[in-house]
């Protein structure tokens, strides 16, 4: 009997089909780094963050999202990469990537439906008109096939910029909802042409993909492809349809499949599913599991699997268990550009990567679009390290959540927190409804509690300070938490809930009211000014003028309608 061939570990090198030897199995994987240029092309910021991981021990590196055509981008801050308009940019990002003798793709992707409102100026497309579970997300219109067609002939352009640039190969992004994904998915794809229908339709733009891609470029060049286990939404993209694509893929020359999993709606790829068992915790990987019936599927190309890792000794298992054949690392990099040297020397055992979260209450953290913003704040926060190795400047493990957020939004808007616009248009009553439950949600839950908290500890501003007024029914004194803005004269504040407001309703009846002012509490007289332009009166709200954005932004997130109101001092 031929003795059993040794188990692999981190440190073996791995060759593949296009004859690309990794050496190692550690994979920096995708991470959306948002640090291109106003005309989507690479500058020193990449050049600076890439150069970090360059010399991270990595057997390859994966380039965050690339887009293949500028009209529709992701993020703020993609790259695009159409034609050779940026070639010299991207020769130089390419060079200095590989100085460290890591193999480097580029990520290439086109966002379809989960195009961000933001920068892409075009009205989002997708396989079918169906909006993405996302706030903020506008409804898509379905592609006509002529537009099919030119997408799919766009990834095979890109393909070849890329190679022309020096990057040894691409990947392709087939997961976590973008458009690829769409295609797959029963839930976004309800075509009954050639392009879906049933799963197996569904599966041809992602073939069709890997073909132009193939067909532009050299037999050496890599080509990978980023594939979901499932979307894990009910109706979605399953997991026997997974492995169904993989077997197709399998024959298609690729050299690298790297397994993950989720959405933006759904988010596992964040390493929050919502169930994990026992085996999955002490494996560490979320979609390891699953990983072992697809390496079947894949035949010879070789399996990667990203999420979760963080140990030497679980990274080291999956690996001699034939679980995956390379161990993809995406946020620990962030915070630890060396993760892989330092795994491979053993300088250490465990990357310690901190867990990012805004801490709501439960109440909170349990509604569905505060649970994605909490997702996305992670993410953010994983790009600001980025942004921070970008600028030349080591990592921040001990940042605040809260600070991104902030910064998050100015970024992005305030879209960030808002329900997801429907196909359809909803009825005055059902859009009240809504509004009132997000403005009781957010008052009783958030506001209320914070005013108050702050108050116990002695802090006092105008964004922590309250109104007295009489209630119309009781005639009891009732206090609720406000933000005032004091002058000579009186106060200025904003009745967030207008004329469905109960202290508003209060004042309407009895305009006597009470403010404090810091320890200090003044009585007034209170008018409601439904004349008065709001939106410039939050602006002035703000301490500083570069945060007047953020002060119109925190009264419009709720959707409601508010009115100004005026407070005349009677006590001066």
């Amino acid at each position: 009997m031929p003795p059993a061939a040794p188990q692999p570990n981190l440190s073996d090198p791995l060759p593949l089909a296009s004859g690309q030897v990794l050496r190692n199995r550690i994979m920096k994987s995708a991470l959306s780094e948002g640090l291109a240029n106003g005309d989507n092309a690479p500058d020193a910021r990449l050049e600076r963050l890439y150069g970090q991981w360059s010399r991270g021990g990595y057997g390859l590196i994966v380039t965050g999202n690339v887009m293949v055509d500028r009209r529709h981008c992701g993020e703020p801050g993609n790259v695009a990469m159409e034609d050779e308009r940026h070639l010299a940019a991207l020769t130089r990002w390419a060079t200095i990537a590989k100085e460290g003798g890591a193999k480097v793709w580029v990520q290439l992707n086109h966002p379809g439906r989960q195009a961000n409102p933001i920068v892409t100026r075009t009205r989002a497309v997708a396989p079918s008109a169906i909006a993405v579970g996302v706030p903020g997300i506008p409804a898509p219109r379905a592609l006509a096939e002529d537009e099919i067609l030119d997408i799919v002939a766009r990834f095979g352009a890109a393909a070849r910029v890329a190679e022309a640039a020096g990057f040894d190969g691409v990947q392709i992004h087939g997961a976590h909802g973008y458009l690829v994904s769409q295609f797959l998915s029963p839930l976004s794809n309800q075509r009954t042409d050639a392009w879906g229908g049933d799963a197996e339709r569904r599966q041809r733009f992602v073939l069709e993909v890997a073909r132009s891609i193939r067909a532009a470029v050299s037999p050496g060049f890599g080509v990978g492809i980023k594939l979901n286990s499932a979307d894990f939404q009910r109706g979605g993209f399953t997991e026997e349809e997974s492995r169904a694509v993989i077997e197709q893929l399998s024959t298609e020359q690729l050299d690298l499949i790297e397994i993950s999993g989720g959405s933006y709606e759904s988010p596992a790829m964040l390493n929050r599913p919502s169930t994990v068992s026992a085996g999955t915790r002490a494996r560490e990987a979320y979609f390891l599991d699953y990983a072992g019936t697809a390496r079947q599927a894949a035949g010879s190309v070789p399996i990667a699997v990203t999420g979760g890792f963080r140990s030497r000794s679980a990274m080291s298992e999956a690996l001699s268990e034939g679980a995956c054949d390379v161990i993809g690392l995406g946020r620990p990099t962030a915070v630890i550009p060396t993760a892989a040297a330092d795994l491979i020397t053993e300088r250490t055992d465990t990357l310690r990567s901190p867990h990012i979260t805004l801490s709501l209450p439960p109440r909170l953290a349990a509604n569905r679009g505060l649970k994605a913003m909490d997702g996305a704040v992670d993410l953010q926060w994983h790009t600001d390290q980025l942004h921070l190795l970008g600028a030349g400047n080591a990592p921040d493990p001990d940042r605040s959540p809260w600070r991104t957020a902030v910064i998050m939004l100015r970024r992005n808007g305030f879209d960030a927190f808002r329900s997801k616009r429907p196909a359809a248009p909803r009825s005055a009553a059902e859009r009240a409804a809504r509004k009132f439950r997000i403005e009781r949600a957010v008052g009783r839950a958030v506001m209320n509690p914070t005013v108050r908290a702050l108050d116990k500890i002695g802090i006092r501003t105008t964004f922590a300070s309250e109104i007295e007024t009489v209630g119309r029914k009781s005639g009891q004194p009732r206090r609720v938490p406000v933000s005032l803005l004091f002058d000579d004269e009186g106060a200025w504040a904003i009745c967030q809930h207008g004329m469905r407001s109960g202290w508003g309703l209060n004042i309407s009846a009895n305009p006597n009211v009470r403010v404090r002012q810091g320890d200090r509490w003044r009585t007034g007289t209170a008018a409601l000014l439904p004349d008065d332009d709001v939106i410039a009166r939050t602006r002035a709200f703000a301490p500083h003028p570069l945060l007047a954005p953020l002060a119109r932004g925190m009264f419009a997130a709720l959707e409601s309608d508010p009115v100004t109101v005026r407070i005349t001092f009677t006590d001066r």
